[in-house]
């Protein structure tokens, strides 16, 4: 299974960040998958923003929730991030990684850095 992060990497502060994660190799929908998207700011830990299922169901980190929003698109086996109102504590590497629930990923994309700047 491969996955890969695409997007812009620079954004500017209150705009929309649309993040792209293309699967090969395996379902999106394959029974009992999660695919969540983990951001890593600099220097700092990794953090679990949330998740799409197999059957669709979307879990958040509630810290982001508000601002956070993740979809799929099945005949493209693609899974997208949007995040709103960006700041530049947004800035970071983020990554999409699939497992059987959360915190517990077998394969991840190679990340994509976005930075928040005017």
């Amino acid at each position: 299974v491969q996955l890969q992060e695409s997007g812009p990497g620079l954004v500017k502060p209150s705009q929309t960040l649309s993040l792209t994660c293309t699967v090969s190799g395996g379902s999106i929908t394959t029974n009992y998958y999660y695919w969540s998207w983990i951001r890593q700011p600099p220097g700092k830990g990794l953090e679990w923003m949330g998740a799409i299922t197999y059957s669709g169901s979307t879990w958040y980190n509630p810290s982001l929730k508000s601002r956070t929003s993740i979809s799929r698109d099945r005949a493209e086996n693609t899974v997208y991030l949007q995040m709103n109102t960006l700041k530049s504590e947004d800035t970071a590497v983020y990554y999409c990684a699939r497992g059987r629930g959360i915190g517990e990923y077998d394969y991840w994309g190679q990340g994509t850095q976005v930075t928040v700047s005017s």
